[in-house]
């Protein structure tokens, strides 16, 4: 199968938005993006939404007021992401900080238990002898796990931001703003930004009932736990709505004013980004995969354990084990990759004969980097893509990713209503999901999921397009102007980093550390020179002599060796010659 021909096409900016002060390129990508005024650039907390809307709120509320009161034993389990350990490490951070005395937490090994509050997790909880079990960032598809803990005795609160079956889980208490007949207007909430509303209202609960008078304690401020929120939400790539870059823009605050915990720092040290300085993005590329790591090879309690340690020495050291598994996933990744590309290739389809919906699958694939390498394939195709490794007792461990355009979740859903053999369980969001399926059942998924993807989809969202905010004049390709962008996010999800594309003419061109291309362009009838940098790509194919390009590009600033320049970070190259 072929990469993807890509084109560059401008947004579509219906209104014109005008904010007194404001660079008017920077107001133009704003009203790209939905900004209607600045009201919605103000991201300080007063602007959050109310936890009073999610609903499920005050029984959750009432059973943890009662079980900090009560000196219960509360025991969290999260999920093996990111998110889930950000969840983890906010509640237990929370709760201590609230005057719980006896709360621990337990993150379900991938390749031991799999997804989700399972029998078999809380199995292994009941050891614990838990009063009060309370899942973040997963529960909500967790049926026969709740009710198996309620069987054990527990009480069980469910916090998640997944997207709910057919049924809900007959737990005490359900928290997600994806739940039916919920009125909260933010659905896009992680599951940490889940955990934080879940603490705002306890901690007034608890101001209700005198806790803190009781017991001589100040009541804490729970903005100290921003920071973990931050990377969650980054990390999980939800989309940023005005609410989610409120958390996100808050916590980075903190981040740089040093107010976080010793393992953000610790992570941001051993990725060589500068903590004064750090943006979302340094989270998605920098942060997340290092965290991710744990639960993808060994075992996330790695990554919640560096998050919820204050020793700075100790967050180095559980820093460094993640950076070593980083390495080592992207080794496996790599291998994958080629494994996966070489296996498009050799199949030589027509256009008419080519999936759209794309299953792959090979026995010797690793289950915890299979996410990674349904996105590096979709990333080339421009479509949805399932990669499936082999998981226990004869059955297949899938992760999807999709495209614009696909509701990834719901297609599954589709899939498994008219064919309700092939998947044993699945879950997820629009963009990504994980499911299961017997081995024997691959071949006919396959083709249904294909099918599904037909029914679905059109002919334009297949299209890759690189979406661009237009063109910048010559005066604004500076360093000042880059700064400007940099720090006029939080970018991510939804609220897309500004791209901008223009002819541009080849002074020079080389490769650098092997498969990253060098460039010095310049703007036509202009003298001065700008450096540009396209990672993961050649000019293998390109012909001797080439002088005029079309870019599509970020302006950004490149900190070396201590000096801060402009340069163009290009995300697509068109020969004009």
């Amino acid at each position: 199968m072929a990469e993807i021909e890509k084109t560059i096409r401008r947004r579509k900016v219906a209104t014109q938005l005008v904010i007194k002060g404001q660079h008017p390129v920077l107001s133009h990508i704003y009203a790209g993006r939905d900004v209607k005024c600045a009201a919605d650039l103000d991201y300080s907390l007063a602007g959050l939404l109310p936890y009073q809307d999610l609903l499920g709120m005050p029984a959750a509320t009432s059973l943890l007021t009662d079980a900090v009161m009560q000196d219960k034993r509360i025991l969290i389990v999260g999920d093996f992401d990111a998110d889930g350990a950000t969840s983890s490490a906010l509640m237990m951070r929370a709760l201590r900080l609230l005057g719980a005395r006896q709360v621990d937490y337990l993150v379900p090994n991938r390749f031991t238990f799999g997804y989700g509050l399972t029998p078999e997790i809380v199995a292994l909880a009941a050891q614990r002898e838990p009063d009060l079990l309370i899942t973040v960032d997963n529960g909500i598809s967790s049926l026969a796990g709740v009710e198996a803990a309620k069987q054990h005795g527990m009480q069980v609160i469910v916090t998640d931001h997944h997207l709910p079956g057919d049924a809900l889980p007959a737990a005490d208490a359900i928290v997600n703003p994806n739940q039916p007949d919920d009125s909260f207007p933010c659905k896009s909430l992680a599951g940490v930004g889940v955990a934080l509303y879940v603490m705002f209202a306890l901690r007034t609960a608890l101001r209700e009932r005198g806790w803190f008078t009781q017991k001589d304690m100040a009541e804490p401020n729970l903005s100290v736990l921003l920071d973990l929120v931050a990377l969650g939400t980054v990390a999980d790539v939800v989309p940023l709505e005005r609410n989610n870059r409120i958390l996100v823009a808050q916590g980075l605050a903190r981040i740089r004013q040093g107010k976080c915990c010793a393992g953000i720092t610790a992570l941001l040290k051993i990725a060589g980004r500068n903590q004064s300085d750090c943006i979302a993005a340094d989270f998605g590329f920098a942060v997340a995969p290092r965290l991710n790591a744990a639960g993808r090879l060994e075992d996330m309690s790695i990554g919640i354990e560096c998050l919820l340690t204050d020793d700075p020495q100790q967050a180095l050291a559980l820093a460094q084990q993640l950076d070593a598994l980083n390495h080592e996933r992207r080794a496996i990744e790599q291998d994958m990759r080629l494994q996966a590309f070489a296996a498009l290739d050799r199949l030589q389809l027509d256009d008419a004969e080519q999936p759209l919906g794309v299953c792959l699958y090979d026995a010797g694939w690793h289950q915890g980097v299979i996410g990674i390498l349904a996105s590096r394939v979709k990333e080339r195709l421009h479509r949805p893509v399932i990669a499936f490794a082999p998981g226990d007792n004869g059955e297949l461990k899938g992760s999807a990713r999709s495209i614009p355009g696909l509701h990834i979740r719901d297609a599954l859903a589709a899939v498994a209503a008219h064919n309700p053999e092939l998947i044993t369980k699945f879950g997820g969001h629009a963009m990504a999901a994980g499911l299961s399926l017997p081995d024997s059942a691959y071949a006919r998924f396959s083709a249904a999921f294909d099918a599904e993807v037909r029914r679905q989809i059109d002919a334009e969202a297949l299209q890759g397009v690189v979406h661009s905010d237009g063109e910048l004049s010559a005066r604004d390709l500076t360093l000042e102007f880059a700064e400007t962008l940099r720090n006029a996010g939080p970018w991510g999800q939804g609220f897309p980093e500004p791209t901008f594309d223009g002819e541009f003419e080849l002074v020079s061109r080389r490769i650098v550390g092997e498969r990253h291309l060098k460039l010095m362009l310049r703007k036509p009838g202009e003298q001065a020179c700008i450096d540009g940098i396209a990672f993961n790509t050649t000019d293998a194919d390109w012909p001797a002599r080439v002088e005029r390009l079309r870019l599509a590009y970020r302006l950004d600033v490149n900190a070396f060796q201590g000096m801060r320049t402009v340069q163009l970070m290009v995300e697509h190259i068109e020969l004009l010659d």
